[in-house]
């Protein structure tokens, strides 16, 4: 009897253990949002997507944020807006680009600012294009030092934070 009770915990043990299903995250794995956001203007990606700018141009430049059309979901709004080094900034309230949220209610929005508002943000200084204040040098050639970090709402309340983007700038 106590034969059958051992074998039939050990049994029991052994189907329990069968039966779990194991759930493997590396840490390496992406873990991507179930609606996709994409800078449709990106010339490159290093390796978040990258837009460009002109410093002879103006120093305009322009984020082009996506959603798929077909994915049932809109943009509600831009919720935060940040640029830095690491997505902390845009976690938090304080030391934001844009606190205010920015109504948009469809699935793509443009995204317009220059490197002049960029270094008065905390971007840093841009040598050769008149652009002064602040404590991170970008030169010609290479991207700004930060990056930016976009919060968006979708039209259900979910809230997705897309990759940063890069700004390279040209000459």
């Amino acid at each position: 009897m106590k034969k059958n009770i051992k074998f039939l915990s050990f049994l029991f043990a052994m189907v329990v253990m069968i039966s779990c299903k194991k759930e493997v995250f590396n840490g390496l794995s992406d873990v991507r949002p179930p609606v996709p956001v994409t800078v449709t203007n990106a010339i490159d990606f290093r390796p978040e997507p990258t837009v460009s700018t002109s410093i002879s141009a103006g120093g305009a430049i322009q984020i082009v944020l996506s959603i798929p059309s077909n994915s049932g979901r809109t943009i509600k709004e831009i919720t935060r807006i940040a640029i830095g080094t690491t997505y902390t900034k845009i976690q938090g309230t304080t030391g934001l680009w844009s606190a205010a949220p920015i109504p948009v209610n469809a699935t793509t929005y443009t995204f317009n600012t220059s490197l002049t508002e960029y270094s008065a943000k905390g971007g840093g200084a841009i040598p050769g294009a008149g652009i002064t204040p602040s404590t991170i040098s970008t030169t010609v050639g290479t991207e700004t030092t930060n990056r930016f970090y976009f919060m968006l709402t979708l039209d259900d309340g979910s809230i997705i934070i897309p990759e940063p983007v890069r700004v390279l700038v040209k000459n």
